[in-house]
């Protein structure tokens, strides 16, 4: 048994940055991993491998449509699917491999198993007990499926089997028009399935701005998939190679059946904290088995702490970051704080979508003044360049102070570009701020610089 000053249970992004900034402010960490390496979810069965699919597909697909435009002539390319998949595993052990160096670095003791909190200051792992003085829930979330609808990782695929596949189907159906659904969507629809989208609401990525909603389906489109909205999926039936997908069209009642040889069930996540030992514990749980915390992270049960899709917020890797590193501080001692308003979310389909603060429609709810500038990057000489001209950026600021609320950009680099709007609101900027600011020529930027500048006077290139 050994004493901690804190111990940290899931090593994905809130958990192992949270384990980090706890060592490097002086604490005694250790963390807790079930899995055979760290990383979590992100980095082993999520983000990480699937940016790695999407970049190598997004390669086949100028390979096949502009190359020949500049003159690299040429046969296209055929695909290795094995290959394929071995350099997705590569990266992902890259940076797993990482994470553990990282560690060693921090001295932090990896205690290799599952967690339970069997009470305040102690977390069982295995048949050993350690005692801590904090310890901080960091477990993560896993795939929530539907009801009617069972996962079996072969025909019937979550994002994880997704990753998997042992071939590119001819046809595969997507369940659920978010963020998971429409990149995964997308690499299979480059490597040559045919993608049919299945989604409950009548807009892809629920939640966004309404104008990126509409232009970001219709590029989807041109790039060959095919979305049935507005369904609800009422039964998968898995067959031995394939499965029939039965849904029912909510405005009219009216019932359909797909093919399809795999079914990717892309309806949002979960909480995971089976196994913690929460509510024998007496830590409270939402309805929707989010822990419940303060404002500090804290939750009911004193010294236990919870961070990341474990409780309430957009689940994202960032997200959880930023708290892994505010609670290290509020551990230590310091004051941890995390600016909820500024939290960036980005789909890395081709193009990027990303987006940042209030969306024109929350604003409008919210009976505010304020004013849209918006800047095409059918304009952008670089954008044209690259092939990359479809999208726009749209700033949003208060009418009268000017004040930068929200930014929502649908084009190449998007993704990399809002970054630039999130330290303007950090800082309280104006979007005049924005737009008296020097952008290098030729940049995607200067589509950011001309947004702000359409708040104003206008843009120039417009």
């Amino acid at each position: 048994m050994a004493n901690y000053d804190v111990i940290v249970i899931g090593s994905g992004p809130g958990g192992y940055v949270c384990a980090i900034r706890c060592a490097q402010l002086g604490l005694k960490t250790a963390c807790v991993e079930g899995r055979e390496t760290l990383g979590g979810t992100c980095l082993n069965v999520g983000c990480i491998p699937s940016k790695a699919l999407l970049h190598a597909t997004h390669q086949l697909h100028e390979a096949e449509h502009n190359f020949a435009k500049m003159g690299l002539k040429g046969k296209s390319p055929s695909v290795d699917w094995k290959q394929m998949l071995s350099y997705k595993n590569e990266v992902v052990e890259g940076n797993t491999k990482g994470i553990e160096f990282l560690f060693k670095k921090n001295k932090i003791d990896w205690l290799k198993g599952w967690g339970e909190i069997p009470e305040a200051g102690k977390v069982k792992v295995g048949d050993e007990t350690h005692s801590a003085k904090n310890i901080v829930i960091a477990t993560g979330s896993e795939t929530s499926s539907l009801p009617g609808v069972e996962i079996d990782e072969k025909v019937v695929v979550s994002s994880t089997g997704a990753l998997e596949l042992s071939k590119v189907p001819k046809k595969m159906c997507v369940i659920g028009a978010g963020v998971i659904g429409l990149e995964l969507g997308s690499v299979y629809a480059r490597l040559g399935s045919e993608v049919t989208v299945i989604e409950y609401l009548d807009a892809v990525t629920p939640g966004m701005d309404a104008e990126v909603q509409k232009t970001f389906q219709r590029i989807l489109k041109k790039q060959g998939l095919t979305f049935i909205m507005g369904a609800a999926v009422q039964s998968v039936e898995a067959l031995k190679t394939k499965a029939k997908v039965n849904y029912k069209l909510r405005k009219d009642d009216s019932e359909a059946t797909l093919d399809a040889d795999t079914v990717l069930v892309a309806t949002g996540r979960k909480p995971y904290t089976d196994g913690l030992g929460l509510e024998k514990l007496g830590v409270e749980l939402s309805k929707r088995g989010q822990v419940q915390t303060d404002d500090h992270w804290q939750t009911s049960v004193k010294g236990v702490y919870a961070i990341g899709d474990a409780i309430d917020g957009p689940m994202l890797a960032h997200k959880a970051e930023d708290e892994g590193m505010a609670v290290a501080e509020v551990l230590a001692g310091k004051h941890g704080h995390v600016n909820y308003g500024v939290i960036p979310g980005v789909i890395y389909t081709h193009p990027e979508v990303a987006s940042v603060g209030q969306t024109e429609e929350e604003i409008k709810e919210e009976g505010r003044a304020y004013k849209a500038g918006k800047f095409m990057f059918m304009g952008n000489g670089r954008a044209k360049a690259n092939f990359a001209a479809d999208g726009f950026v749209k700033i949003l600021a208060d009418k009268e102070t000017d004040r930068i609320l929200g930014a929502h950009i649908i084009g190449p680099m998007a993704g990399d570009l809002i970054h630039e709007v999130c330290v303007a609101m950090e800082f309280g900027a104006s979007a005049q701020d924005l737009a008296l600011t020097c952008h290098a020529h030729p940049t995607y930027s200067e589509a950011v610089r001309e947004a702000a500048l359409a708040c104003g006077d206008g843009p120039i290139h417009s």
